[in-house]
């Protein structure tokens, strides 16, 4: 049942992927992601990533709102966020082996970030959230505009 769900999921995050070829790539240190507008201020974003530790494969689905306009940033080049993120996280643990448990399950959390565009196609970001599977999990790096 589990590895059935699992394909459905990460069948239907990538089918999103290249039905709406649009927006931005974030690509870090520990993951990647595809941002896919849905309202001016709300993005989903399927994706993959890790921990800082490498315990973690998390694949799965963020939600992002866009607080730019309640802060009044006017400024294009920033972006402030924060939102929700559900997947599945994978355990990348060698100990599992040695006490019969595989700690691998559906993970939920929340992320907040923050963006700075250099120029029209470039920026970096910053973020910092979680999950309750996989813990803590800040990242770091750039995004594309597409």
């Amino acid at each position: 049942m589990r590895k059935s769900t699992l394909s459905i999921f990460t069948l239907l995050c990538f089918a999103s992927v290249f039905a709406q070829a649009r927006k931005e790539l974030n690509f870090g240190l520990i993951g990647i992601n595809y941002e896919i507008p849905v309202h001016r201020d709300i993005t989903i974003a399927p994706g993959a990533g890790t921990t800082l530790d490498l315990d973690w494969l998390n694949a799965g689905v963020k939600g992002n709102y866009y607080f730019d306009h309640v802060f009044g940033i006017t400024d294009d080049a920033w972006d402030v966020y924060g939102g929700a993120n559900v997947g599945y996280s994978f355990d990348l643990r060698d100990d599992h082996e040695n006490n019969g448990h595989d700690g691998s399950d559906f993970n939920v959390g929340l992320q907040i970030g923050g963006r700075w565009f250099w120029n029209d196609k470039w920026g970096v970001y910053v973020e910092i959230g979680g999950g309750n599977v996989s813990g803590f999990s800040p990242g770091i790096g750039l995004t594309l505009k597409l």
